[in-house]
């Protein structure tokens, strides 16, 4: 059987897209603050995780990126939904909402 931390990890894994989509569709970001959003909601989340999925994102059609100009270094990137990812993220959320209800279901039993 597994130990606690590595299912806590596989659920995390299972869930980070939609939570990456769910902050990136409040606006415009910029990675860092994906990060610091995810940590809040303590989804602790690491950049070697994060980069990954933004390309796959990205590859895929869910999202894009814009340089903008930045005070204190580099330009960077901010990452927004497309049509696609916004339609994607909403059926993300139907079936996570279908899923969320049958666990509670399942637990008053």
């Amino acid at each position: 059987m597994k130990d606690t931390n590595e299912q806590n990890s596989q659920l995390r894994k299972g869930l980070l897209e939609l939570a990456v989509m769910l902050v990136i569709k409040q606006g415009s970001v910029y990675a860092s603050d994906i990060l610091k959003k995810l940590k809040d909601s303590q989804l602790l989340v690491v950049e070697g995780t994060l980069y990954p999925l933004l390309s796959r994102l990205k590859n895929e059609g869910d999202l894009e990126y814009e340089w903008k100009e930045s005070k204190n270094g580099p330009p960077r990137k901010y990452y927004h939904l497309t049509q696609q990812g916004i339609n994607k993220l909403s059926k993300s959320m139907e079936i996570w909402s279908n899923l969320n209800k049958s666990i509670i279901s399942l637990n008053k039993k």
